[in-house]
C-alpha cells in the first residue's frame, strides 16, 4: 500500500505544473540511524514533497534544540531524548517519523575484549579485568541524559549487574568517544553506526559485548522531528516528506545497495568507502522503523529510569510531541 501511495504521488507530481520549492533547513547527526533522509533526498522523494533541502550537520541534539527554538531550523533529525526537553520548554516541535531503534551499542576495547569469553557473564568479565588491572574498566559515552550515557547505565547496573567498583563511566563527544576506544585511552565505549563498523575494520580486536536491544529493550533512537510552525505553514509538504521516508524505509530494507551511495556521500565524506557503509546498514546495530509510535512507551520507560539515576528531575510530558497522523496516512495503518 505504501509503494502504491508513493507511485501515485509520483506520478501526479510528473503531471503537475512546476511549483516553486518550500526551503527546507534540515539539521542531523551523522548516524546510520538517519540514512532515510538521505536516501529520500537523492531518490528525488524530498524534491516531490516540494521541499529544496538544505542539510546542516550537527554533533549533538542539545545544539539543534537551540536552532529550533531560535528559528533556524525546520527539520530535526537525531535522538528523541532532547525533543521531550524541547517541548517541556515551550519549543514547537513533533516527531513525525521514526527513523531506527536499539541503535546504541557497548564494545570492549583491545585489553577488556579477552576477558568477555564465551560463557562468562559480564560482570564477572569486569571483575576479572579489575583483578588483572588493579583498576576499574572505564567506558567512554555520551553525557548524562543522552541516550548513549542511559543505555550504557542500564546495561551495567540493571542488566549486568556488575559491581560499581568494577567499572568508571567517563563522557565525551561522539568522535571524541570512538578515537579514546581506538586510542586505548578507554577500555570500552558506546558506539553506533557507521562508528562501530569503521572502529571493527580498524581495530578487529575489538569486540561487541552488548547490543541495543540488550542494553535497553526497543531501545528508542533517531527520528525525523519538525518545527510546527513549519508544519502549520506547510501541511501538505510535511506529508509528503513523510510519505518519501517510509518509502526510503522500504529501500533501505530491500535494496541497500541502492540506499548505500546517498548514505555514503552524506556521512562518508570521502573516509567511509561504500562497501563500509553497506556492512553497517546491515549491522545488528541498524534496525529501521518509520512508525513514531514504535519508540513511544520506550521512551517513556527511559525517561523513568532518567529519573531514576538522577539525569532527568522529573518524567516529562509527552502530550503532543508524537504526531503519527502523518504515518498512518501515508500508510493507511
Amino acid at each position: 500500500m505504501v509503494r502504491t501511495a508513493f507511485l501515485a504521488l509520483a506520478a501526479a507530481l510528473a503531471t503537475a505544473p512546476a511549483a516553486a520549492q518550500t526551503p527546507a533547513r534540515v539539521g542531523y547527526i551523522p548516524v546510520i540511524g538517519a540514512s532515510q533522509i538521505f536516501v529520500a533526498d537523492k531518490e528525488g522523494l524530498t524534491k516531490a514533497a516540494g521541499l529544496d533541502v538544505k542539510f546542516i550537520v550537527f554533533e549533538s541534539g542539545p545544539a539543534m534544540i537551540q536552532a529550533l527554538a531560535s528559528g533556524t531550523l525546520d527539520v530535526y533529525v537525531a535522538g528523541v531524548a532532547p525533543l521531550a526537553v524541547a517541548r517541556s520548554k515551550g519549543v514547537d516541535v513533533k516527531v513525525i517519523s521514526a527513523t531506527a531503534i536499539d541503535e546504541m551499542t557497548t564494545i570492549a576495547g583491545v585489553k577488556l575484549a579477552p576477558f568477555f569469553k564465551d560463557g562468562v557473564a559480564p560482570a564477572q568479565a569486569l571483575k576479572d579485568f579489575r583483578a588483572a588491572n588493579g583498576k576499574p574498566a572505564r567506558f567512554a559515552t555520551q553525557p548524562p541524559g543522552s541516550v548513549p550515557h542511559t543505555t550504557l547505565v542500564h546495561w551495567l547496573s540493571e542488566v549486568a549487574r556488575a559491581d560499581r567498583a568494577d567499572y568508571e563511566i567517563v563522557t565525551m563527544g561522539i568522535d571524541a568517544t570512538q578515537q579514546a576506544l581506538l586510542a586505548g585511552a578507554v577500555d570500552g565505549s558506546t558506539l553506533r553506526e557507521p562508528a562501530l563498523t569503521v572502529s571493527m575494520q580498524r581495530e578487529p580486536r575489538l569486540k561487541l559485548v552488548a547490543t541495543g536491544s540488550q542494553m535497553f529493550p526497543n531501545q528508542p533512537g533517531t527520528v525525523v522531528a519538525v518545527a510546527g510552525a513549519f508544519a502549520a505553514k506547510n501541511p501538505d509538504a510535511v506529508q509528503k516528506l513523510v510519505t518519501g521516508l517510509v518509502e526510503a524505509t522500504r529501500i533501505i530494507e530491500k535494496e541497500p545497495k541502492r540506499a548505500a551511495a546517498p548514505v555514503e556521500a552524506a556521512l562518508g565524506k570521502g573516509l567511509v568507502d561504500r562497501a563500509t557503509i553497506e556492512k553497517a546498514l546491515a549491522s545488528p546495530a541498524s534496525k529501521f522503523v518509520s512508525d513514531p509510535r514504535t519508540i513511544v512507551d520506550s521512551f517513556k520507560a527511559m525517561q523513568a529510569y532518567q529519573v531514576k539515576i538522577g539525569s532527568l528531575e522529573k518524567e516529562l510530558p509527552l502530550d503532543g510531541l508524537f504526531d503519527a497522523s502523518y504515518y498512518t496516512k501515508a500508510t493507511g495503518k
